[in-house]
Protein backbone atom coordinates (compact mmCIF):
# COMPACT_ATOMS: atom_id res chain seq x y z
CA UNK A 1 0.00 0.00 0.00
CA UNK A 2 1.36 3.03 -0.93
CA UNK A 3 1.15 5.47 2.12
CA UNK A 4 -0.36 8.92 1.58
CA UNK A 5 -0.26 12.48 3.69
CA UNK A 6 -2.09 15.36 2.81
CA UNK A 7 -0.74 18.40 3.91
CA UNK A 8 -3.48 21.22 4.64
CA UNK A 9 -6.00 18.88 4.67
CA UNK A 10 -8.98 20.75 5.65
CA UNK A 11 -9.92 22.56 2.89
CA UNK A 12 -12.29 22.00 0.48
CA UNK A 13 -9.60 20.38 -1.96
CA UNK A 14 -7.66 18.59 1.06
CA UNK A 15 -11.42 17.19 1.94
CA UNK A 16 -11.96 16.19 -1.66
CA UNK A 17 -8.73 13.95 -2.18
CA UNK A 18 -10.21 12.25 1.11
CA UNK A 19 -13.24 11.46 -0.13
CA UNK A 20 -11.85 10.59 -3.50
CA UNK A 21 -8.96 8.20 -1.80
CA UNK A 22 -11.40 6.36 0.20
CA UNK A 23 -12.43 4.05 -2.12
CA UNK A 24 -8.64 3.54 -3.71
CA UNK A 25 -7.99 0.32 -3.62
CA UNK A 26 -3.73 0.84 -3.48
CA UNK A 27 -3.66 3.48 -0.90
CA UNK A 28 -3.50 4.42 2.84
CA UNK A 29 -3.75 7.45 4.20
CA UNK A 30 -1.34 8.06 6.87
CA UNK A 31 -0.87 11.66 7.56
CA UNK A 32 -3.01 14.50 7.40
CA UNK A 33 -1.95 18.39 8.38
CA UNK A 34 -3.77 21.66 9.43
CA UNK A 35 -2.48 24.24 11.96
CA UNK A 36 -5.88 25.59 12.92
CA UNK A 37 -7.26 22.05 12.93
CA UNK A 38 -4.74 19.97 14.49
CA UNK A 39 -5.89 17.88 17.42
CA UNK A 40 -9.08 17.37 15.57
CA UNK A 41 -10.51 14.41 12.94
CA UNK A 42 -11.56 15.32 9.46
CA UNK A 43 -15.15 13.95 10.13
CA UNK A 44 -15.02 16.48 13.05
CA UNK A 45 -15.23 19.14 10.51
CA UNK A 46 -16.50 17.01 7.52
CA UNK A 47 -18.71 14.39 9.09
CA UNK A 48 -19.10 12.14 5.60
CA UNK A 49 -15.38 11.80 6.12
CA UNK A 50 -16.24 9.57 9.22
CA UNK A 51 -14.26 6.86 8.04
CA UNK A 52 -11.32 8.92 8.59
CA UNK A 53 -12.23 9.52 12.12
CA UNK A 54 -9.21 7.41 13.62
CA UNK A 55 -6.96 10.38 11.81
CA UNK A 56 -6.12 13.56 13.66
CA UNK A 57 -4.90 16.69 11.94
CA UNK A 58 -1.18 17.63 12.63
CA UNK A 59 0.63 20.12 12.35
CA UNK A 60 3.30 20.28 9.55
CA UNK A 61 5.77 18.90 11.17
CA UNK A 62 8.37 17.79 8.28
CA UNK A 63 10.64 15.91 9.79
CA UNK A 64 7.84 14.18 11.62
CA UNK A 65 5.81 13.41 8.65
CA UNK A 66 8.59 12.09 6.19
CA UNK A 67 8.81 9.16 7.70
CA UNK A 68 4.86 8.81 7.44
CA UNK A 69 4.31 8.65 3.78
CA UNK A 70 5.93 7.80 0.49
CA UNK A 71 3.75 10.50 -1.50
CA UNK A 72 2.57 13.83 -0.33
CA UNK A 73 -0.22 15.69 -1.83
CA UNK A 74 0.64 19.60 -0.81
CA UNK A 75 -3.16 21.42 -0.50
CA UNK A 76 -1.62 24.71 0.92
CA UNK A 77 -1.98 28.45 -0.40
CA UNK A 78 0.75 29.46 -2.61
CA UNK A 79 3.99 30.73 -1.22
CA UNK A 80 3.12 28.20 1.41
CA UNK A 81 3.93 25.22 -0.11
CA UNK A 82 7.34 26.12 -1.71
CA UNK A 83 10.22 24.87 1.20
CA UNK A 84 7.89 21.63 1.84
CA UNK A 85 7.90 20.98 -1.20
CA UNK A 86 11.51 20.96 -1.84
CA UNK A 87 12.14 19.49 1.81
CA UNK A 88 9.98 16.36 0.44
CA UNK A 89 11.11 15.74 -3.13
CA UNK A 90 14.69 16.51 -1.65
CA UNK A 91 14.41 13.29 0.51
CA UNK A 92 13.25 11.34 -2.50
CA UNK A 93 9.43 11.40 -1.73
CA UNK A 94 6.65 11.79 -4.55
CA UNK A 95 5.00 15.11 -4.48
CA UNK A 96 2.22 16.40 -5.87
CA UNK A 97 1.70 20.04 -5.29
CA UNK A 98 -1.77 21.77 -5.63
CA UNK A 99 -0.75 25.15 -4.72
CA UNK A 100 0.53 28.06 -8.08
CA UNK A 101 3.67 27.41 -6.39
CA UNK A 102 5.33 25.40 -8.97
CA UNK A 103 3.02 25.53 -11.77
CA UNK A 104 4.81 28.52 -14.25
CA UNK A 105 8.48 27.10 -15.33
CA UNK A 106 9.72 30.77 -14.97
CA UNK A 107 9.89 31.90 -11.62
CA UNK A 108 10.04 35.80 -12.41
CA UNK A 109 6.28 34.96 -14.01
CA UNK A 110 5.69 33.79 -10.84
CA UNK A 111 6.78 36.14 -8.62
CA UNK A 112 5.00 39.17 -10.89
CA UNK A 113 2.24 37.74 -10.72
CA UNK A 114 2.30 36.49 -7.09
CA UNK A 115 3.97 39.35 -5.59
CA UNK A 116 6.19 36.42 -3.58
CA UNK A 117 10.08 35.17 -3.91
CA UNK A 118 10.38 31.95 -5.22
CA UNK A 119 13.36 30.64 -3.07
CA UNK A 120 13.08 26.87 -4.54
CA UNK A 121 14.54 27.55 -8.26
CA UNK A 122 16.87 24.47 -8.61
CA UNK A 123 13.48 22.11 -7.36
CA UNK A 124 11.07 24.63 -9.61
CA UNK A 125 12.98 23.02 -12.59
CA UNK A 126 12.43 19.30 -11.77
CA UNK A 127 8.35 20.16 -11.47
CA UNK A 128 6.22 18.78 -14.47
CA UNK A 129 3.20 20.42 -15.05
CA UNK A 130 0.77 17.70 -14.57
CA UNK A 131 -2.40 17.95 -17.03
CA UNK A 132 -2.15 14.49 -18.21
CA UNK A 133 -4.03 15.04 -21.32
CA UNK A 134 -0.76 17.22 -22.34
CA UNK A 135 1.64 15.66 -20.31
CA UNK A 136 1.01 11.75 -19.79
CA UNK A 137 4.86 10.69 -20.65
CA UNK A 138 6.08 13.32 -18.29
CA UNK A 139 3.86 12.70 -15.46
CA UNK A 140 4.63 8.75 -15.43
CA UNK A 141 8.35 9.36 -15.38
CA UNK A 142 8.11 12.71 -12.34
CA UNK A 143 8.75 12.59 -8.77
CA UNK A 144 7.36 16.06 -8.55
CA UNK A 145 3.85 17.34 -10.54
CA UNK A 146 2.55 20.93 -10.51
CA UNK A 147 -1.41 20.24 -10.11
CA UNK A 148 -2.70 22.69 -12.78
CA UNK A 149 -5.49 25.37 -11.42
CA UNK A 150 -9.02 25.14 -12.20
CA UNK A 151 -9.82 27.76 -14.64
CA UNK A 152 -6.58 26.24 -16.79
CA UNK A 153 -7.39 23.43 -16.35
CA UNK A 154 -11.22 24.14 -18.48
CA UNK A 155 -9.24 26.81 -20.97
CA UNK A 156 -6.17 24.36 -21.86
CA UNK A 157 -7.90 21.88 -22.50
CA UNK A 158 -10.61 23.24 -24.32
CA UNK A 159 -8.36 25.21 -26.79
CA UNK A 160 -4.38 23.38 -27.05
CA UNK A 161 -5.73 21.30 -30.06
CA UNK A 162 -7.19 24.43 -32.13
CA UNK A 163 -3.92 26.16 -31.23
CA UNK A 164 -1.48 23.20 -31.89
CA UNK A 165 -3.11 22.57 -35.45
CA UNK A 166 -3.30 26.46 -36.71
CA UNK A 167 -6.68 26.10 -37.13
CA UNK A 168 -7.32 29.42 -34.68
CA UNK A 169 -5.26 32.29 -34.24
CA UNK A 170 -2.84 32.72 -31.44
CA UNK A 171 -4.01 36.56 -30.88
CA UNK A 172 -6.97 38.04 -29.65
CA UNK A 173 -8.27 35.09 -27.40
CA UNK A 174 -10.68 35.72 -24.40
CA UNK A 175 -11.52 33.51 -22.07
CA UNK A 176 -14.79 33.90 -20.01
CA UNK A 177 -15.09 31.69 -16.99
CA UNK A 178 -17.80 31.44 -13.93
CA UNK A 179 -17.04 29.54 -10.97
CA UNK A 180 -18.69 27.83 -7.77
CA UNK A 181 -17.68 29.64 -4.60
CA UNK A 182 -15.91 26.82 -3.61
CA UNK A 183 -13.06 27.74 -5.66
CA UNK A 184 -11.89 30.79 -3.50
CA UNK A 185 -11.40 28.16 -0.69
CA UNK A 186 -12.95 27.45 2.72
CA UNK A 187 -12.81 30.56 4.65
CA UNK A 188 -14.33 33.32 6.18
CA UNK A 189 -15.04 36.10 3.89
CA UNK A 190 -17.93 38.53 4.04
CA UNK A 191 -17.82 38.57 0.16
CA UNK A 192 -18.08 34.45 0.00
CA UNK A 193 -20.80 34.44 2.72
CA UNK A 194 -24.30 33.20 1.65
CA UNK A 195 -26.37 36.38 1.16
CA UNK A 196 -23.59 37.87 -0.45
CA UNK A 197 -23.11 35.28 -3.10
CA UNK A 198 -27.02 33.86 -3.60
CA UNK A 199 -28.91 35.54 -6.45
CA UNK A 200 -25.75 37.35 -7.39
CA UNK A 201 -23.44 37.30 -10.05
CA UNK A 202 -20.17 39.47 -10.75
CA UNK A 203 -16.63 39.35 -12.43
CA UNK A 204 -13.63 39.75 -10.24
CA UNK A 205 -10.17 40.22 -11.05
CA UNK A 206 -10.17 41.64 -14.25
CA UNK A 207 -6.26 41.64 -15.56
CA UNK A 208 -4.92 40.34 -12.69
CA UNK A 209 -6.18 37.35 -12.17
CA UNK A 210 -3.05 34.79 -10.91
CA UNK A 211 -4.32 32.10 -13.44
CA UNK A 212 -3.76 34.03 -16.45
CA UNK A 213 0.07 33.44 -16.87
CA UNK A 214 -0.34 29.87 -16.46
CA UNK A 215 -3.25 29.35 -19.13
CA UNK A 216 -0.63 31.87 -21.29
CA UNK A 217 2.46 29.69 -20.56
CA UNK A 218 0.32 26.66 -21.73
CA UNK A 219 -1.01 28.45 -24.83
CA UNK A 220 1.90 29.69 -25.91
CA UNK A 221 3.72 25.95 -26.04
CA UNK A 222 0.32 24.91 -27.67
CA UNK A 223 1.00 27.93 -30.63
CA UNK A 224 4.84 27.56 -30.63
CA UNK A 225 4.38 31.79 -30.20
CA UNK A 226 3.98 34.00 -27.09
CA UNK A 227 -0.07 34.44 -26.55
CA UNK A 228 -1.37 37.11 -24.48
CA UNK A 229 -4.68 36.81 -23.62
CA UNK A 230 -7.64 38.61 -21.74
CA UNK A 231 -8.88 36.17 -19.16
CA UNK A 232 -12.24 37.61 -17.12
CA UNK A 233 -13.54 35.08 -14.33
CA UNK A 234 -17.07 35.36 -12.38
CA UNK A 235 -18.49 34.20 -9.32
CA UNK A 236 -21.64 31.79 -10.08
CA UNK A 237 -23.81 31.47 -6.93
CA UNK A 238 -23.36 27.70 -7.01
CA UNK A 239 -21.27 25.34 -4.42
CA UNK A 240 -18.90 24.13 -7.43
CA UNK A 241 -18.54 24.12 -10.82
CA UNK A 242 -16.31 25.76 -13.78
CA UNK A 243 -17.77 26.65 -17.12
CA UNK A 244 -15.46 28.64 -19.42
CA UNK A 245 -16.21 30.59 -23.11
CA UNK A 246 -13.40 31.02 -25.09
CA UNK A 247 -13.33 33.52 -28.29
CA UNK A 248 -10.63 32.94 -30.62
CA UNK A 249 -10.29 34.41 -34.42
CA UNK A 250 -10.98 31.55 -36.93
CA UNK A 251 -8.00 31.13 -39.26
CA UNK A 252 -10.23 29.90 -42.15
CA UNK A 253 -8.35 26.39 -42.22
CA UNK A 254 -11.85 24.49 -42.00
CA UNK A 255 -15.20 24.86 -41.12
CA UNK A 256 -16.95 23.84 -37.59
CA UNK A 257 -16.93 20.13 -38.79
CA UNK A 258 -12.95 20.25 -38.84
CA UNK A 259 -12.70 21.94 -35.43
CA UNK A 260 -14.90 19.60 -33.88
CA UNK A 261 -13.06 16.84 -35.19
CA UNK A 262 -9.87 17.90 -34.60
CA UNK A 263 -10.81 17.91 -30.52
CA UNK A 264 -12.47 14.85 -31.35
CA UNK A 265 -9.28 12.99 -32.46
CA UNK A 266 -7.63 14.91 -29.35
CA UNK A 267 -9.67 13.52 -26.76
CA UNK A 268 -11.16 9.97 -28.38
CA UNK A 269 -8.82 7.77 -26.60
CA UNK A 270 -8.84 10.13 -22.97
CA UNK A 271 -10.80 8.61 -20.05
CA UNK A 272 -11.89 11.88 -18.88
CA UNK A 273 -12.29 14.30 -21.81
CA UNK A 274 -15.77 14.04 -23.47
CA UNK A 275 -16.40 16.32 -26.81
CA UNK A 276 -20.21 16.72 -27.11
CA UNK A 277 -22.06 16.11 -30.91
CA UNK A 278 -22.25 19.50 -32.60
CA UNK A 279 -25.13 21.69 -31.32
CA UNK A 280 -24.56 19.94 -27.85
CA UNK A 281 -23.12 22.46 -25.30
CA UNK A 282 -21.93 22.04 -21.57
CA UNK A 283 -23.45 22.44 -18.25
CA UNK A 284 -21.54 22.64 -14.83
CA UNK A 285 -24.47 20.02 -13.30
CA UNK A 286 -23.55 17.37 -15.57
CA UNK A 287 -19.63 17.38 -14.32
CA UNK A 288 -20.34 17.92 -11.01
CA UNK A 289 -18.66 15.61 -8.69
CA UNK A 290 -16.64 14.02 -11.27
CA UNK A 291 -13.40 13.88 -12.99
CA UNK A 292 -14.64 14.59 -16.23
CA UNK A 293 -14.39 17.90 -19.10
CA UNK A 294 -17.25 18.48 -21.03
CA UNK A 295 -16.19 20.20 -24.09
CA UNK A 296 -18.44 21.67 -27.03
CA UNK A 297 -17.53 23.89 -30.10
CA UNK A 298 -19.36 26.47 -32.54
CA UNK A 299 -17.96 28.62 -35.31
CA UNK A 300 -19.55 31.99 -35.94
CA UNK A 301 -19.16 32.54 -39.45
CA UNK A 302 -20.68 36.03 -39.65
CA UNK A 303 -17.81 37.21 -37.29
CA UNK A 304 -15.11 34.08 -38.08
CA UNK A 305 -14.79 33.76 -34.50
CA UNK A 306 -14.34 29.96 -33.08
CA UNK A 307 -16.80 29.36 -29.42
CA UNK A 308 -15.51 26.39 -27.16
CA UNK A 309 -17.40 25.76 -24.17
CA UNK A 310 -15.57 23.94 -21.52
CA UNK A 311 -17.09 22.19 -17.79
CA UNK A 312 -15.77 21.30 -14.92
CA UNK A 313 -16.13 20.27 -11.03
CA UNK A 314 -13.38 22.81 -10.00
CA UNK A 315 -12.80 20.46 -6.85
CA UNK A 316 -12.71 17.05 -8.89
CA UNK A 317 -10.84 17.69 -12.38
CA UNK A 318 -10.05 21.22 -11.53
CA UNK A 319 -8.12 19.93 -8.46
CA UNK A 320 -8.24 16.64 -6.13
CA UNK A 321 -9.03 14.46 -8.96
CA UNK A 322 -6.66 15.55 -11.29
CA UNK A 323 -4.32 15.53 -8.52
CA UNK A 324 -5.14 11.14 -7.74
CA UNK A 325 -5.15 11.24 -11.55
CA UNK A 326 -1.70 12.63 -11.86
CA UNK A 327 -0.76 10.46 -8.11
CA UNK A 328 -2.19 6.96 -10.60
CA UNK A 329 0.22 8.22 -13.07
CA UNK A 330 3.59 8.54 -11.04
CA UNK A 331 3.10 5.43 -9.07
CA UNK A 332 2.01 2.97 -12.20
CA UNK A 333 -1.24 2.62 -11.00
CA UNK A 334 -4.01 2.14 -13.54
CA UNK A 335 -5.15 6.09 -14.10
CA UNK A 336 -9.18 5.97 -13.59
CA UNK A 337 -8.73 3.98 -10.26
CA UNK A 338 -11.07 5.93 -7.48
CA UNK A 339 -11.86 8.65 -10.26
CA UNK A 340 -14.56 6.71 -12.74
CA UNK A 341 -17.67 7.47 -10.76
CA UNK A 342 -20.75 9.23 -12.38
CA UNK A 343 -21.22 12.83 -12.00
CA UNK A 344 -24.01 13.76 -9.00
CA UNK A 345 -26.43 15.15 -11.93
CA UNK A 346 -29.05 16.41 -10.79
Amino acid sequence: MLRIAICGGSGYTGAELLRILSVHPKVEITAVTSEKSAGKSPADLFPHLHRFSHLKFEPLDKAKLLKKADLFFMALPHGASQEAVAYFYGKGKKVVDLSADYRLSDPSVYEKWYNTVHTEKPTLKQAVYGLPELYRKLIKRAALVANPGCYPTSAILGLSPLLREGLISAEGITVDSKSGATGAGRKADISLSFCEVNEGFKAYGLCVHRHTPEIEQEFSLASGSEVAINFTPHLLPIDRGIISTIYARHTAKGGLGKIHDTLTKAYEKEPFVRVLDMGAYPNVLHVRGSNECHIGCALNERTGTVIIVSAIDNLVKGASGQAVQNMNLMCGFKETTALTGASLCP
